[in-house]
């Protein structure tokens, strides 16, 4: 009878101790992982404020104005045959990408200073690219573009890419003299252009074998004609760049900022040396980024359509004329050398 009793007594206080240890089991399991999950939450949140803050700094949504005046170097293009209108329309046209922005660039005679936004980039390219090509300037004519051991500057992506002239591109290769430089002009030029690098190769501007490079020496000729400093032509450049290669330049933002270096005061002619920007020396860079910042699409090596951007992924540039619209996956950056 005794042990009957104490039974009944125990039961109670085992049932007890059960039911405790299952309410803590629940607590655990319910309370713990929400506050657990919150703290990732807020964790992912604010490194995606990290990464939004580096790209309005390294690619302001407000666009970065160029300190160049274009006027009407769009339309002397086309009355020189170095752009045939009609197929560089129907290019955006058939993308229904043709803005008038885009009309105004092209074919208006009073254009004031450009703006490089993400999404008017692969635009702004084309139309540099076409300057760079046609404009008369030695450095095409006895720099490396010419160098014998190439086969001629014919066989490059920067001319054979070019698609839209009238007749043989080579009959617009440096045969226009759109602007006048100085000699002290030329030689700012000439001494810019070796210092500038792109990630989709490992030659300078000084070799404009691909679209990126043959755009970047147009505005560079296109700067020292109208006075601009050396300092503001190294900053237009790498702001420059980054648009035409924002997964590189995000991640270069993103080495730099690593080290304790905001983009805002880097030097721009060292981020646009060989050790940052171009192929090789984007390569080590890369790989020493251990949190890489959200992919975005850029601007290929040929004629790009500008099509809607898609904000979360953008691919670096290619080497060609680029069909623009809607914005590919993250592709491997085109090599733009032979």
């Amino acid at each position: 009878m005794e042990n009957e009793n104490q039974k009944k007594y125990y039961r109670p206080v085992t049932n007890l101790l059960v039911f405790s240890v299952v309410l803590v089991i629940i607590l655990f399991y319910f309370v713990g992982p929400k506050t657990s999950l919150s703290s990732k939450t807020n964790t992912f949140g604010q490194e995606k404020v990290a990464v939004s803050d580096l790209e309005k700094k390294v690619l302001p949504t407000e666009g970065v104005t160029l300190p160049v005046i274009w006027g009407d170097l769009g339309s002397k293009l086309v009355d020189a045959g170095v752009i045939d209108a009609t197929k560089f329309k129907a290019l955006y046209e058939q993308k229904g990408t043709f803005t008038d922005e885009y009309k105004n660039l092209l074919l208006g005679q009073d254009n004031g200073k450009i703006k490089i936004t993400n999404e008017n980039a692969g635009y702004i390219l084309n139309l540099f690219w076409a300057f760079g090509l046609a404009n008369k300037n030695p450095i095409l004519e006895t720099g490396e573009m010419s160098d014998p051991r190439y086969g001629g500057a014919e066989n490059f992506a920067s001319t054979g890419g070019w698609t839209i002239a009238k007749g043989n591109v080579m009959d617009h290769y440096s045969k226009h003299k759109l602007i006048n430089l100085t000699p002290q002009q030329q030689a700012l030029v000439d001494k810019v252009s070796r210092g500038i690098f792109r990630p989709c190769c490992g030659n300078s501007t000084h070799f404009p074998d691909c679209n990126h490079g043959m755009a970047m020496l147009g505005l560079l000729e296109l700067m020292a004609s109208q006075g601009i400093s050396e300092q503001d032509m190294w900053s237009t450049a790498l702001a420059v760049n980054a648009y035409w290669f924002p997964n590189n330049y995000l991640t270069i933002a993103t080495y730099m900022k690593d080290k304790g270096v905001d983009w805002r005061d880097v030097k721009p002619q060292e981020m646009l040396g060989f050790d940052y920007s171009s192929s090789q020396g984007y390569a080590k860079i890369a790989s020493q980024v251990v949190s890489s910042p959200a992919q975005r699409s850029g601007n290929g090596c040929g004629l790009d359509l500008g099509g809607a951007v898609s904000p979360p992924a953008r691919s670096g540039s290619g080497c060609g004329l680029d069909s623009g619209g809607a914005v590919p996956p993250p592709r491997q950056q085109n090599s733009c050398g032979l």
